[in-house]
């Protein structure tokens, strides 16, 4: 609920939230699919959200209500990260909850910001700006020791899992899923690419159940990618909308935006960093 006079929290919903109409459709599904898949592989929760403007606050009072309100990261761990765009203000902001200002300390963050995603946000390129500010987050999150996420427990050092499956997920899925699209099409290579993904990673966490959960996330995430470097056709966005389907009958912790939810995790304690463009 809106504080008087002040902008209103959106109810949290999606992994991605974009009240402005910046994104479209298969840019907010890949998008959401990536921090999906992550959030999976290691445990952490990964919010982004764009809105027109944060007025009459600054954007780091209101990124801090979000935070409170919204509770992302696994309880007892609260290990969540908040990216917010107020896109009228021309300014971003990453905030990170007390457990992850070791693995994005603040001047990570800043260079994240500086480095990553402003530079494409002056371009007009948004999705490309998220995106790559993402992936150097994930990689960032990847490499702190945090306890390994549930159906993988005891499963070896989930920092270095982590890694790889940043490594399986942002760069061999992308590159697999064009080669094998190519040369089988586009729904058996991005089958084969997500099998592959799946017994990888059953391998190398010798998880059964995480193996079968990166195949689902490396077959979705695998048509995103095809999706959004071009090879779209009105057979598949059908077909994805029927991945969708299918995989969000598994609740909060399914690979959609439907059924998303706070783990419960939330202690924001003002750690991050904002930038304009």
């Amino acid at each position: 609920m809106a504080q008087a006079g002040l902008q209103p929290i959106p109810a949290l919903s999606a992994r991605v939230i974009d009240t402005t109409g910046t994104l479209d459709a298969a840019q907010r599904q890949a998008l959401e699919d990536k921090l999906s898949a992550f959030e999976i592989a290691n445990g952490s929760q990964i919010v982004v959200l764009l809105l027109p403007t944060t007025q009459p606050e600054d954007i780091v009072a209101y990124t801090q209500r979000v935070g409170d309100s919204w509770k992302i990261g696994r309880k007892d761990i609260g290990d969540g990260l908040l990216l917010v765009v107020a896109k009228n203000d021309r300014a971003v902001r990453i905030a990170t909850s007390k457990t992850l200002e070791g693995a994005i300390p603040d001047l990570a963050a800043r260079q994240v910001i500086d480095r990553a995603i402003t530079p494409r946000f002056r371009e007009g390129d948004f999705s490309g700006g998220l995106n790559a500010g993402i992936d150097q987050i994930s990689a960032f999150i990847s490499g702190e020791k945090l306890p390994a996420p549930d159906g993988s427990k005891g499963a070896g050092d989930p920092g270095s899992h982590g890694l790889h499956f940043v490594f399986l997920f942002f760069i061999a899925v992308p590159f697999a899923a064009r080669l094998f699209s190519a040369i089988m099409g586009r729904k058996f290579g991005t089958v084969l690419t997500g099998s592959a993904i799946g017994v990888l990673t059953w391998l190398l966490t010798a998880s059964l159940v995480l193996g079968v959960l990166a195949g689902m996330a490396g077959i979705v995430f695998a048509l995103a990618s095809v999706l959004a470097s071009g090879a779209r056709s009105a057979g598949w966005g059908t077909g994805l909308s029927g991945f969708g389907s299918g995989r969000n009958s598994g609740g909060s912790s399914g690979l959609g935006g439907n059924g998303f939810s706070s783990g419960g995790g939330g202690n924001f304690g003002g750690g991050g960093a904002s930038g304009k463009w």
